[in-house]
């Protein structure tokens, strides 16, 4: 990357500010040093770099020509189409390497870091190019976070882009109409893994960023973005936003609204649905299916079982009044999506079964009440066994003679909260009225879909809103794809979001 250090700096008159020249020989050459050792860092290494940048030295591209708020949204113009597509081009050619589905795929966010460090490096204090400030944060090998801060005048007022994501879900190339590792284009459609999610808004805030790097604004509010790592996969901790949480690193976003950008369809989503994955195993008695008087069998132990236990669900946590201040589409669901069991003959009853599925918890009851209410159906159908509806006359789940019994056990994978959006917050409010001002309207929405980690920035005391601009009828789906249409409009969104946040 080439670098050019003017001898001087001249005011408008010609005057000379600054002599830029033998003086601060010394400093440009610890500048160069610095960003040296940044690059080797960004490229090879897998420890937390939390040292602050080196000052922004002063040029005559720093001096604001931003007169007011009003000024921001023309200033920042609208989403570049030809920039935007160049990046998201270099980042689904990514996204192979990206995949997140442990053990056999463990992605590598620092291939995404990379590219995205090439067009905000040149304008950051690292290299003396501009005002961001960047920090990349590695807490294991490839598997790097990204914090770019563009600073305001006013000390404590703050907003941040978070959530933005540079890992996908998995594909399979030959089920899918077109390669799903590479951009492809179709007019207003942009086709790939991670278009809609997420790799097309790392690369939207990314324009974002370096269009506030390019122009400058004076803004009264720090705009800091968050690109993060391991989102569609938990089952490796400390890699994400829950390290950089546990480490403090974010801890001055609580002072300002927090956009988590990571859903779809143009519209604030105000509430997501917790997840409790549950297995619920039954033992019975192999035997023959010709002798069905002799066996306990395990899958209609299950299947009635499951009856129950969905009933007293219902019963216990029923739609909630809030659901419909919150627009969930659904209430709170239980309810099974895999069966398993060892195998055998169709002319053997097996000795066990499991049932595994999930339920999905609007926010508004305790996901630790749910899985104490859980354990406690089955904990009361073991006990009394006898009572629970059977199959057919000789359908039955005790075997006195033999003094054996049927029996249920139920084990829980983690669960994870939903969130409910504070809907009085000013952040709220001001996405709210840029996503009217913008798309034309706004209808706030709610899912039981679950979006991991957002709750747990929410109970630390974050304004955690969120929004996005991919395609919900594309998310984790094959050929996924998004609109450079939506992303542009996001685009503007954001710019009248920090315009707002100015006043």
């Amino acid at each position: 990357m080439k670098e050019e250090h003017p001898t001087c700096l001249r005011g408008l008159r010609g005057k000379t500010l600054y002599d830029c020249g033998n003086k601060n020989k010394n400093q440009r050459e610890k500048r160069i040093a610095s960003y040296r050792h940044f690059l080797l860092l960004h490229i090879s290494s897998f420890k937390v770099s939390s040292s602050p940048a080196p000052p922004l030295s002063l040029s005559l591209s720093s001096v604001s020509i931003m007169g007011s708020s009003s000024d921001v949204k023309a200033t920042l113009g609208d989403l570049e189409r030809e920039s935007f597509t160049a990046l998201l081009s270099k980042l689904i050619g990514e996204a192979r390497y990206v995949q997140n589905n442990p053990p056999d795929l463990i992605p590598q966010e620092d291939r995404i870091v990379r590219h995205v460090l090439d067009s905000l490096l040149p304008l950051s204090t690292s290299t003396g190019g501009g005002p961001l400030v960047v920090n990349h944060v590695n807490y294991h090998p490839n598997r790097g976070n990204l914090i770019v801060e563009y600073p305001g005048t006013v000390p404590g007022k703050i907003l941040s882009f978070v959530g933005m994501h540079m890992d996908v879900v998995t594909a399979d190339p030959s089920a899918w109409e077109f390669d799903p590792f590479s951009l492809s284009i179709d007019g207003d459609k942009l086709c790939g893994r991670g278009t809609t999610d997420c790799l097309g808004h790392v690369a939207l805030v990314t324009e974002l960023m370096k269009r506030l790097g390019e122009t400058k604004p004076n803004l009264k509010s720090t705009v800091v973005a968050v690109f993060i790592a391991s989102e569609e996969n938990s089952s490796i901790p400390g890699v994400g936003v829950d390290a950089l949480v546990k480490d403090g690193l974010l801890n001055k976003l609580k002072d300002g609204p927090l956009f988590w950008i990571d859903t779809a369809d143009k519209q604030p989503c105000i509430g997501t649905g917790g997840m409790i994955p549950w297995k619920l195993k039954a033992t019975g008695k192999l035997f023959h299916s010709g002798l069905a008087h002799k066996a306990i069998n395990p899958l209609e132990l299950a299947m009635e079982a499951l009856k129950e236990i969905q009933t007293r669900f219902y019963n216990d946590f029923p739609p909630h009044a809030k659901e419909q201040v919150y627009g969930f589409a659904t209430p709170s669901t239980m309810k099974p999506t895999q069966w398993s069991y060892p195998g055998g003959g169709i002319n053997q009853i097996p000795a066990e079964c499991t049932i595994s599925g999930d339920v999905r918890l609007t926010p508004f009851y305790n996901v630790t009440d749910v899985v104490k209410k859980l354990q406690e159906y089955v904990d009361d159908i073991n006990a009394n066994i006898e009572k629970l509806d059977s199959r057919g006359p000789v359908s039955k789940y005790v075997l006195p003679d033999e003094n054996l019994r049927g029996r249920l056990s139920i084990s829980f994978d983690e669960a994870s909260s939903g969130v409910a959006c504070d809907l009085n917050s000013r952040g709220y409010h001001v996405l709210c009225k840029a996503t009217e001002e913008v798309v034309g309207h706004v209808k706030p929405y709610s899912i039981t879909g679950t979006l991991p980690l957002i709750r747990e920035l929410q109970d630390e005391g974050f304004d955690v809103q969120t929004s996005g601009y991919g395609l919900m009828a594309t998310y984790h789906a094959k050929n996924e794809y998004c609109l450079f249409s939506d992303m542009s409009q996001g685009y503007r969104v954001f710019a009248s979001v920090i315009s707002q946040l100015e006043d």
